[in-house]
């Protein structure tokens, strides 16, 4: 009979060698594990290292996600159909939530695989914890345009939706990009408009804070250029 393929969805720290927050059950699921399939390979060897120095990491197998591209999705199905136990692991934060692996899991399915989600940080449930933003309904956004006419539209529309549903709109934007963005958010949403910015998550720098536009507006800015942020926001 055909050994059932598992598949566990590890966490990666959100800040580089910070392993506090992960729990102690990673380590003996990614002992199971014959075969990864990563977003950034050289971290994730990296990542492992730490937490189980004794790993000799030449004797896995290593499969880079980028977006899961047909050659990719092939590679994994193989190993699902010999039934090898497979690690997937995220740059940053839980596989499948703003990353290329929900499109492995959804193949892990089909294929009628064991999937095994582990606990970890996740930067976008972390923000909107510590927001004091509505946690009973809230919807993550992803990336905004990177035009300003496109960003400031999109903003408008979520500040619009999060009105009419209240519901809490979580947005991210590229690092180098984040000071452009809390400028638009700034000069787009209504003053009464609260936002919360969460920054450097589980990190020594973190920074979260929650403020109405208006009273953004007359504090000093974070500095936030390069810096892993989440954005969260309430009308």
């Amino acid at each position: 009979m055909q050994k059932t393929s598992t598949v566990y969805l590890i966490p990666c720290w959100l800040e580089d060698q910070v392993t506090a927050p992960l729990p102690a059950y990673l380590l003996d699921a990614i002992k199971q594990c014959q075969v990864f399939f990563v977003e950034n390979e050289r971290s994730a060897r990296r990542y492992l290292k730490v937490l189980w120095k004794e790993m000799v990491i030449d004797d896995y197998e290593w499969h880079t996600i980028h977006k899961a591209e047909e050659e990719v999705k092939s590679a994994f199905r193989a190993a699902l159909k010999a039934g090898r136990t497979i690690g997937l692991i995220s740059e940053a934060g839980c596989p499948g939530i703003a990353d290329p692996g929900q499109i492995l899991t959804a193949a892990a399915h089909e294929a009628g695989a064991i999937v095994r989600p582990l606990v970890g940080p996740s930067s976008i449930l972390l923000a909107l914890m510590a927001s004091g933003l509505n946690g009973q309904q809230f919807r993550f956004a992803g990336y905004l345009p990177v035009d300003v006419t496109g960003r400031t539209k999109a903003l408008k529309d979520l500040e619009a939706e999060s009105q009419r549903l209240h519901c809490t709109q979580i947005f991210i934007e590229t690092p180098y990009r984040n000071n452009h963005v809390l400028a638009t958010i700034l000069s787009t949403c209504g003053p009464t408009t609260r936002l919360c910015v969460a920054a450097n998550l589980t990190g020594s720098a973190e920074y979260i804070r929650t403020l109405s536009v208006e009273d953004w507006n007359k504090t000093a800015l974070p500095e936030l250029h390069k810096v892993p942020a989440i954005f969260c926001l309430l009308a």
